[in-house]
């Protein structure tokens, strides 16, 4: 037992040294602890970003492939009704028919395409000047109005088409798809007839009458011939004079 006022004195010092150096202890124990526990959610933290990194990379805009550009269309054009009045033909220039190849339609046999007219009444009036500076380009056969027309040749009938400028009309393809026959300011269409349907030379096809540009009362069939490149292009062809066709 210490008795005396210094040993007291010394032992509480000891006591109090102690006791700070065991609370210096636990903070430094804590710490440390606490430090290895922000590492431990760091090192985590990274990992899960490396992962997602990988995982799901941001794609390299200098590097995306091009898209495609697909090619244009080379379907046919869509058909329309069987009597249109879409696309005009008439709106597109005929070549100079003085250099028209016209030695392989030499043996071409046709019929005057009107009913009732000898070869005589004829008229030759293919390079007679229409409006706005154009050349006729055909043949003007006068009849009365409803008399029938017939197929100047055998051949398909490949459009009816209402013009501006030739009223009623139609295109027929020759056999060897190398002509085109148009018949125009016609007053109506034979019964049946339809694109597609292969006419017969002699049969009736329509009807004289004045529509179109023709004038009120100026019936007439307006017939012409045109050689073509294309059939599906059958409206740039090449004129040919049918009068000395259809007089021989």
């Amino acid at each position: 037992m210490i008795n005396s006022a210094r040993g007291r004195v010394l032992l509480g010092l000891t006591i109090a040294i102690a006791s700070l150096a065991a609370l210096l202890w636990v903070l430094q124990k804590r710490a440390r602890y606490n430090e290895s526990r922000v590492s431990l959610v760091e090192n985590r933290s990274h990992s899960s970003s490396s992962v997602a990194d990988k995982s799901s990379p941001v794609p390299d805009a200098s590097i995306a492939p091009t898209p495609e550009i697909p090619p244009p269309s080379t379907s046919p054009p869509q058909t329309g009704p069987d009597i249109d009045s879409t696309l005009p033909p008439e709106s597109v220039q005929s070549p100079n028919p003085s250099s028209a190849p016209i030695s392989f339609i030499g043996n071409l046999k046709l019929i005057i395409p009107v009913a009732g007219v000898p070869p005589d009444q004829l008229i030759d009036t293919f390079t007679d000047a229409r409006s706005e500076g154009r050349v006729h380009d055909a043949i003007d056969i006068p009849a009365p109005p409803g008399t029938p027309v017939f197929a100047a040749a055998d051949g398909e009938i490949i459009r009816l088409f209402q013009s501006e400028r030739g009223g009623t009309t139609i295109y027929q393809l020759s056999t060897d798809k190398k002509l085109v026959f148009y018949y125009a300011h016609l007053q109506r269409y034979a019964e049946g007839l339809f694109p597609g349907k292969f006419a017969r030379q002699g049969e009736t096809i329509a009807y004289v009458g004045d529509t179109g540009n023709a004038g009120v009362g100026n019936y007439h069939l307006h017939f012409s011939i045109s050689i073509i490149a294309n059939p599906n292009r059958y409206w740039e062809g090449t004129n040919v004079n049918p009068y000395p066709l259809l007089r021989r």
